[in-house]
């Protein structure tokens, strides 16, 4: 793994401490979260999206075992360690972090986020660690869901075309 990729990729100790010094600086630190089992150009809408909504985007990916709780026992279809990788090669990405909880709640209390993004599927109120970014004084955005792009479907695409 190139070095850029990899010194994006960060624990979460890691990642409150740089996040502690890019705050200090006034950068404004945007927050999402997701599993991004396959990276499809709905994610990459997505995350430049979330993007222009800061100075510094962080994905937080679900971990293996949070994957397999939320989506099931063929999921994820890309390993934790695969995914932060390829997650941390889009250029809109800053850093890459992941949790092993089924929601990103306790991550964004210790990473205390000047905004908070998720997908159109999701009304502002629904997100989960709104209150927490709010209560500092902080936005929530759900931003458009770019319809016909979803991982279920392309899993769904696969599995018919092997009959």
């Amino acid at each position: 793994m190139a070095r850029a990729r990899k010194s994006k990729i960060l624990s979460r100790p890691a990642l409150e401490r740089r996040l502690g010094s890019l705050r200090r600086g006034d950068k404004r630190i945007v927050f999402t979260n997701g599993c991004f089992d396959l990276i499809h150009p709905g994610h990459i809408r997505y995350l430049r999206a979330a993007k222009r909504l800061g100075d510094v985007l962080v994905v937080a990916l679900n971990s293996d075992d949070s994957v397999r709780r939320l989506k099931g026992p063929g999921r994820p279809l890309v390993p934790e360690g695969d995914r932060c990788e390829v997650t941390a090669a889009l250029e809109m990405v800053d850093y890459v972090t992941t949790f092993d909880d089924d929601t990103p709640y306790a991550l964004i209390k210790d990473l205390q986020p000047d905004v908070l993004v998720k997908g159109g599927d999701w009304r502002p109120d629904e997100i989960v660690g709104a209150d927490v970014v709010r209560a500092r004084g902080g936005s929530v955005r759900s931003l458009p869901y770019a319809r016909g792009y979803s991982t279920t479907a392309v899993v769904k695409r696969i599995q018919k075309a092997k009959v």
